[in-house]
């Protein structure tokens, strides 16, 4: 049994730079021996890492969340590198960073240029499966998505996109519409169980399942969990401003109806994965694509830089390597990271279109390098196009700061520990212009290993001659 760990690593920018400490505890000696892992990945949409009780977010019903915390490896600075829906899943699903796999707006296609996490599972014996909301085929979001487009997985359960949780389509092999019934995620919960249960006793799985949940509409999660929150009696964060409070309390009581909904789901994968007899030999991981800023700095939804909208939930449980005791890293990860790190963790070869990096071995025990994630909004769209104070940026998440630049140049300093609801900007300030500098430059570092140029959005939309409307945005049709 491995012992409970301490990674803790604090990131100093002082005089002598930037440095860090780590106490890590040996990896397991019977490593050699395992059998390579199934690898069950649950991730939600907008849900960000604050909403959690094992956060401290005394808003939420997260009892199976936070038993799994207890016995998982918990990521506190998981990032979202552009956080938005369709950008996080091409990252995913290719280990690269968004102007190399091109998907840097929703409802645009991921082409096949490199090869996919389902492509390299499959090729390493691994049967492959994904179910729920899939994102990345264009601006057709309720489409049928031919085999070619899966990205190799095989088992099919998926649309492109919906938010009409009660009615909620999918498809499977044909081109024929089928129906979730009722609450869309509880539904896809449902298949995933079956999934899991009939492919505990054969070759090792990949099995992704995405939920649309806790994303706006909010108000739609079935009644029994609306009757649990009540907006009156929300705790909001003191980010959120005054003439914002009686908005974000009502929408705020829903997104955590959402989440105490998914929450149970959590709960019963977990009960069928030890029913199966697998929980040993599998990966579990539970995570999200991106935050909400459910008006933290008067702000709602995503794409901006602030922690509620980049951070998110990740929690990676594998008691075959990583024992049965609970561990925190709070080393930030980045989207681009997941891949060649469950690759890392299963013991097949990275493909070399990979970009992120395999932290694998920081799960084991090794020391954790001096991580910083880089954060961007490459064309803002959407929800926040630049009527709605929308712009381009760059910026860098570590452990204690994040440092921001926009294309007039810098913009956004925090010190997370700090001031972790982000209430002070410290850009430009002069008794923090050394920190400043040396952020400014770790920036200029993570840019030139991600070749980004950091152009107008005008100039990558061209690049890759995407048709986006006067506010920047891919039409789409339903």
């Amino acid at each position: 049994m491995h012992p409970t760990l301490n990674r803790r690593e604090l990131l100093k920018a002082g005089a002598a730079g930037i440095a860090s400490s780590l106490v890590a505890a040996p990896a397991l000696a019977d490593e050699g021996r395992r059998r390579r892992p199934n690898v069950v990945f649950v991730f939600a949409d907008q849900w960000r890492a604050q909403a959690t009780g094992y956060a401290g977010d005394v808003n939420t019903r997260t009892p199976n969340l936070d038993r799994l915390a207890g016995r998982s490896v918990n990521f506190t600075n998981a990032v979202s590198c552009c956080p938005v829906c369709s950008p996080y899943r091409a990252s995913l699903v290719m280990g690269q960073y968004p102007l190399t796999h091109g998907v840097f707006l929703n409802d645009v296609p991921l082409r096949r240029e490199a090869t996919s996490l389902a492509e390299v599972y499959r090729e390493a014996g691994y049967q492959t499966a994904y179910i729920g909301k899939w994102h990345l085929d264009g601006d057709r979001r309720s489409a049928f998505i031919p085999r070619q487009r899966r990205q190799g997985f095989e088992f099919w359960k998926v649309l492109g996109c919906t938010h009409a949780y009660n009615n909620s389509f999918y498809y499977a092999d044909e081109d024929v519409k089928l129906k979730w019934e009722g609450y869309d995620s509880i539904a896809q919960t449902r298949e995933a169980q079956r999934y899991i249960r009939d492919h505990a006793n054969s070759s090792p799985f990949l099995l992704v399942l995405s939920w649309g949940p806790p994303h706006d509409p909010y108000e739609t999660a079935p009644q029994k969990y609306r009757d649990m929150i009540k907006a009156e009696s929300i705790v909001l964060r003191p980010n959120v401003p005054e003439e914002s409070k009686d908005k974000a309390r009502q929408a705020a009581a829903g997104y955590y109806a959402h989440i105490a909904a998914l929450d149970d789901c959590v709960g019963d994968l977990r009960e069928t994965i030890r029913q199966a007899g697998i929980e040993r030999d599998t990966i579990f991981v539970f995570t999200s694509d991106h935050g909400d800023m459910l008006y933290s700095h008067g702000c709602q939804n995503k794409q901006r830089p602030y922690d509620e909208s980049i951070r998110v939930p990740f929690l990676l449980r594998y008691p075959a390597l990583l024992g049965e005791n609970g561990a925190t890293i709070d080393m930030p990860i980045n989207a681009p990271d997941l891949m060649p790190t469950l690759l890392g963790l299963c013991g097949i070869p990275i493909p070399a279109t990979v970009e992120g990096k395999d932290f694998s071995g920081v799960l084991k025990g090794s020391p954790a390098p001096d991580s910083a994630a880089l954060i961007a909004c490459y064309a803002p769209f959407g929800q926040w196009t630049r009527a709605r104070g929308g712009r381009e940026y760059r910026g860098v998440r570590t452990r204690q700061y994040t440092y921001v630049r926009d294309l007039n140049g810098p913009w956004l300093l925090y010190d997370n520990q700090n001031d972790p609801y982000q209430l002070k900007n410290l850009c430009n300030a002069p008794e923090h212009a050394a920190l400043q500098t040396r952020l400014d430059a770790l920036l200029s570092e993570r840019l030139k290993e991600t070749k980004d140029e950091f152009l107008p959005a005008g100039d990558y939309i061209a690049k890759w001659a995407y048709e986006v409307d006067d506010s920047g945005t891919v039409r789409y049709t339903n």
